[in-house]
């Protein structure tokens, strides 16, 4: 049963723009609210006037040098991290699921982030020489390099299983990325064997997803893999929209099928490697909002994907503000909040479509 073909009808379909519009504004709100609050808490004026402070604008100060450094050294880096890797994420997802014409297509489902996270992983263990290697050139990017690595390649081995025929097997896709999850799990175990205490330590909780980990440096250093998804993929959304009807259709009018798949690989691999590399494994994102997306504004891919950035950036900023505060002083990894709502709504979707095909 073809998703697209059948999709649901939207409840807003004839307001998208208005709908942006309101993502915009919460997107603001949350940012605001997420800056102001923790251990020390800053009010939405005090934060407004500390970044006016921070860019050269005078004015009354009305607040202390401990919530500027507070503000300008941990939190404002630590939303902007979310911003960039919710967007990320449902961006790519909202992607996949095009190019999979399906929409139980995720990065966590298919196993791309366990073949990112495997990557990441044995370097840090291991060292690797080619690691080593990389990292004389590139710095600061080599994990994101290594983890993107990871992430094309088990992208590549999934699309290429559960296609036949020229056509996506939604079981055969699904079957084959647990089997390549569960292989990725069980080198990572292999791998960890071999980890230190402190590396341990550090990968157990990687491996759950975190933000904790945010400063002006990981900003810098994911915004070009980040922002390079958020605003090629949107671009591709004529053709992802032609690749609805199939890709033997999509090729009849004109689209080149094939250099569509490579660059949608190439770029989800881009932001879900470096996602991972930055922030550990953030499961359920890439499913959730461009769902809810497509069900209030329709499944029109330049607009579903712009509305999927911005709430995939609310989400993320909100959910790590509930996962700092919760149980302060301690933090709840952001990779469960976003599991123990993605799940549900995961077994959700598989029981609505068993109900459908129950009815045919």
């Amino acid at each position: 049963m073809e998703y697209f073909i059948k999709p649901i009808r939207p409840m807003f379909v004839k307001k998208p723009g208005f709908f942006i519009t309101i993502l915009i504004i919460t997107l603001i709100i949350a940012t605001i609210v997420a800056m102001g609050n923790g251990a020390l808490y800053i009010s939405p004026l005090q934060a407004i006037k500390i970044i006016g402070h921070s860019v050269g604008l005078n004015g009354d100060i009305g607040f202390t040098s401990q919530q500027e450094a507070v503000l300008t050294a941990i939190r404002l880096p630590r939303v902007l991290f979310g911003i960039l890797i919710g967007s990320t994420l449902a961006v790519c997802g909202a992607a996949m699921q095009g190019l999979f014409r399906n929409p139980l297509a995720d990065a966590g489902l298919i196993g791309i982030s366990s073949g990112a996270s495997l990557a990441a992983i044995a370097v840090i263990v291991f060292s690797l020489g080619v690691f080593k290697s990389i990292q004389n050139v590139a710095g600061l990017y080599a994990l994101s390099i290594v983890t993107f690595a990871g992430a094309f390649i088990t992208t590549i081995i999934v699309y290429r299983i559960a296609q036949v025929n020229g056509k996506i097997v939604v079981s055969t896709m699904l079957l084959s990325g647990i089997a390549i999850s569960a292989l990725a799990g069980a080198a990572t175990g292999i791998t960890i064997l071999y980890a230190n205490d402190v590396q341990l330590r550090s990968i157990t909780f990687w491996t759950m997803g975190s933000l904790g980990g945010a400063n002006w440096t990981n900003v810098s250093v994911l915004f070009p893999f980040a922002i390079l998804p958020v605003v090629v993929l949107p671009v591709l959304s004529k053709s992802l929209n032609a690749f609805v009807l199939g890709e033997n259709n999509a090729a009849h009018l004109g689209l080149n099928v094939e250099r569509l798949k490579m660059q949608v690989i190439l770029l989800t691999a881009i932001g879900v490697g470096s996602s991972v590399a930055m922030a550990g494994i953030i499961g359920f994102v890439g499913l959730i909002v461009p769902h809810i997306i497509r069900m209030i504004i329709g499944p029109e891919h330049k607009k579903l994907m712009i509305a999927s950035a911005l709430l995939g950036a609310v989400m993320l900023v909100i959910a790590d503000l509930i996962c700092r505060t919760a149980i302060a002083p301690a933090e709840i990894p952001i990779g469960i909040a976003t599991t123990l709502i993605g799940g549900p709504f995961f077994l959700y979707l598989l029981l609505k479509d068993k109900r459908k095909n129950s009815l045919l």
